[in-house]
């Protein structure tokens, strides 16, 4: 468990939710690591990237070991998420069906399953939550230095526009739930062995979205009791060659 700390790559969520990315999220500027993507392009043939996206994301999709609740509409409570915008988005492209509905405005007690249609929205659920939920990672982890500026000048809090007002007065400011000590000390240990090669930081430095939405995720499994085994287990991406498409950022912006 020691050594598997220092070779975890994006989780099912991240990867797959790059991969369909809704009307919501659009390129800018992408910069895949160079090397990662060599490596890729010279041992995976375009051939087989259908299978590696079948393998990451099955076609039946990925069971979550975590129930949503009613954070949707908590978050569109405190304005962390403006309903109406977000909800339109989703409508223009005619996406909005019962689940997102269900999702973002009501109460889903299933244990949350990602597939190919529904990915990019969990993705952008869970940004919204780990940038709002109070957390000693956001307040005093590598968010916080001094040396980047300030915690607002990353693609993960000035790339989030669909709050209401300005999103840094959202910033690790609303208590959804609570985390006892251990939870709190699990969430650091295993956010801190999560590396995206996107931007080839750890989970415990979420400057862009797709680090800010595992944090959420890593928060909410602590908080319904998840343990470590069972953090590793969601947070792994067996495959260590990830498709040169899959690496690219991905911002969010209001119409």
């Amino acid at each position: 468990m020691e050594n598997e700390k220092n070779y975890i790559l994006p989780a099912t969520l991240l990867i797959s939710a790059i991969m369909v990315a809704s009307a919501l999220l659009y390129e800018k500027n992408p910069k895949p690591n160079d090397s990662f993507s060599v490596a890729t392009n010279s041992i995976v043939g375009e051939e087989k990237l259908t299978v590696l996206e079948e393998i990451i994301l099955p076609p039946r999709g990925v069971f979550l070991p975590v129930r949503w609740g009613d954070l949707g509409a908590k978050l569109v409570s405190v304005g962390v998420i403006d309903n109406e915008r977000f909800k339109a988005l989703y409508e223009e492209r005619g996406e909005f069906g019962d689940e997102y509905a269900r999702l973002l405005q009501g109460t889903s007690n299933d244990q949350l399953r990602i597939t190919e249609n529904n990915a990019g929205y969990l993705l952008n659920l869970f940004w919204a939550l780990g940038l709002a939920n109070k957390n000693p990672v956001l307040d005093n982890g590598e968010m916080s230095n001094p040396f980047y500026g300030g915690a607002g000048n990353f693609a993960s809090t000035g790339g989030w526009s669909m709050a209401k007002g300005d999103q840094m007065s959202h910033y690790s400011r609303h208590k959804f739930f609570e985390l006892t000590d251990e939870q709190q000390v699990l969430v650091e240990k295993v956010s801190s062995g999560i590396y995206r090669p996107c931007c080839n930081n750890p989970t415990h430095f979420p400057d862009c979205n797709h680090g800010m939405a595992m944090l959420g995720l890593l928060e909410l499994m602590a908080s319904q009791g998840a343990n470590e085994k069972e953090m590793w287990q969601t947070a792994r991406c067996e495959l260590l060659l990830v498709p040169e498409q899959l690496l690219n950022h991905s911002y969010l912006y209001a119409r």
